[in-house]
């Protein structure tokens, strides 16, 4: 529990009590940041204002991608189970913006409905009209994945003038307003065609800024052999990277995300691998959705502030009686000199000022008139909330990381790979053997012990000295043979006998073939003779 003082900035006294970090984000956005962003007509520009439910709701996931990439069967392959208004086929069947949330019972929610709604976090898409409205429903049904996590599904992405001009709504804007929100973002794409339509393109382009948040799934990966995986794989990096600006690789997952037969087997360890990276990395989302939020808030709030410098320059170049139009006109133009000259005199990154571009075109349809001089003491409260109140919410939100239980997503397919011989990694590396009677070393037992006894054993039992002279031979590094020599001295008298020297080859071998160690020896790789030691 920490305490802030009240919003003045001498900060005197009566302190607030913040209880949790949601409770502290929405008290600072409405005490703080929320008074700049309304001066400075934010809302009109960039977001509109953040309510209560964007920062209660659960962690949201928005899966993007063309037509027949395989998002609904994602979904269906996630929960297990249908949910209400699914459709899937080869042709373009998703028309529709699909919010899978958590129910009692089995359910659509309409879209003009739902944007009434003041527990879900959907209130502002009103502002996208009916066009949109009519467009946007959402499927509540019980499922314990959605106890954890919402699931946002849409439209295919298609090809063609026509068909973007005929959806009647601003499609990226919205995926754009979607983006700010969720906790992830997965582009899906089929390994059988990985052309990027020009729609698909331009969204990917407004997911900018967001691409902490971006993961890529090439689906439908078993339906292609080896050595094609390979071309298509690299075809569908070169292409995200003509598309996606940044010096860093999105990280890509490979895979085939149905419940059907894989169609050609080849691959199944590497797909098997793929997701449970994919897994591990939704399933986190739980405990690190107050870290997000923060997070967005802080980038809000760096926005907020430049757009407060732009629109205070805009107004302060205007004149106060004539030629206004045709001032209003050269402004917009300069934009970029403006840009600068505001980057040289607050010392801003230009990675925090919004697209040029688009900023000239919203600014067309403004009234400068009504624009807003600068107000310190609103940039002042806000940059004491970056450079305070956060630094003590961030000490709150591992507080409550630590004092909660593990938060993860469960149920539906995450279940399926938790435990039992089918569990990611059962019977392989340091867990091989683990359903054996016999034990695992025993087979491979009579080549060691060749070796060990060149080691001039005394009494049995060879020096540490001896040892690593064979040991080194796999090039391993000494931190891990430090592990090996750990874990395979069970009697810790810093010797090795026949077994231990053993079941160290046996532990060179398994992190040879590319599998972790273990950080304590499982009980099946004990030796025979030591496990009523152990015991």
């Amino acid at each position: 529990m920490f305490s802030w003082l009240s919003s003045d900035d001498r900060r005197k006294k009566d302190p607030e009590v913040f209880q949790t970090v949601s409770e502290g984000l929405k008290k600072l956005y409405k005490s703080k940041l929320m008074p700049l962003e309304e001066h400075y007509r934010f809302h009109e520009f960039h977001s509109p204002a953040l309510e209560d439910a964007d920062f209660d709701n659960k962690p949201m996931i928005l899966l993007v991608g063309q037509y027949s990439t395989g998002k609904t069967t994602f979904i269906r392959y996630l929960l297990e189970q249908d949910f209400p208004g699914m459709r899937i086929g080869p042709e373009p069947t998703t028309d529709s913006f699909i919010a899978v949330m958590q129910g009692e019972v089995d359910g659509i929610i309409p879209g003009n409905a739902l944007v009434v709604d003041p527990k879900k976090p959907f209130r502002k898409l009103s502002a996208f009209g009916n066009a949109f409205l009519n467009r946007f429903v959402c499927a509540q049904l019980p499922n314990p994945v959605l106890e954890s996590i919402s699931i946002i599904d849409t439209p295919g992405i298609l090809s063609g003038e026509k068909q973007r001009i005929s959806r009647g709504y601003d499609f990226a804007a919205v995926l754009e307003w979607f983006a700010e929100r969720v906790d992830r973002i997965i582009l899906l794409f089929d390994a059988h065609k990985l052309d990027i339509s020009d729609e698909f393109s331009e969204v990917i382009k407004a997911l900018k800024n967001h691409e902490d948040k971006m993961r890529v799934v090439l689906n439908k990966a078993d339906q292609i052999e080896t050595q094609q995986l390979m071309r298509v794989y690299g075809a569908l990096m070169w292409s995200l990277g003509k598309i996606v600006n940044t010096p860093e690789v999105i990280r890509v997952y490979i895979g085939s995300f149905w419940s059907h037969p894989l169609l050609i087997p080849d691959n199944r360890k590497l797909f098997e691998a793929e997701e449970k990276d994919l897994f591990r990395d939704i399933q986190s989302l739980p405990r690190n959705a107050a870290l997000r939020k923060l997070n967005d808030l802080i980038k809000r709030a760096r926005l907020a502030k430049v757009h407060a410098y732009i629109i205070s320059s805009l107004k302060k170049e205007m004149p106060s009686v004539f030629g206004k139009d045709n001032k209003k006109k050269e402004l917009v133009n300069n934009l970029a000199e403006i840009y600068g000259r505001i980057e040289r005199e607050h010392q801003i990154s230009p990675g925090d000022f919004p697209n040029l571009k688009r900023m000239q075109d919203q600014l067309q349809a403004q009234d400068f008139s009504k624009f807003q001089p600068l107000k310190s003491k609103l940039l002042e409260v806000v940059d004491d909330m970056l450079a305070s109140d956060i630094a003590q919410l961030m000490v709150l939100v591992r507080q409550e990381e630590t004092q909660q239980p593990a938060q993860t997503v469960k149920g539906g397919a995450f279940e399926g790979t938790l435990s039992g011989p089918f569990g990611h990694g059962y019977g392989e590396g340091a867990e091989e053997g683990i359903d054996d009677a016999e034990w695992v070393v025993a087979r491979d037992k009579p080549m060691y012990d060749e070796i060990f006894y060149t080691l001039s054993p005394v009494d049995g039992k060879i020096t540490g000295a001896n040892a690593k002279k064979e040991m080194v031979r796999s090039k391993l590094p000494n931190s891990v043979l430090g592990k090996i020599w750990k874990l395979a001295d069970i009697d810790k008298d810093g010797m090795l006998d026949d077994e231990e020297f053993a079941l160290a080859n046996h532990l060179i071998k398994v992190k040879l073939e590319g599998h972790e160690l273990p950080s304590e020896l499982p009980a099946h790789l004990l030796p025979p003779s030591k496990r009523k030691v152990s015991q």
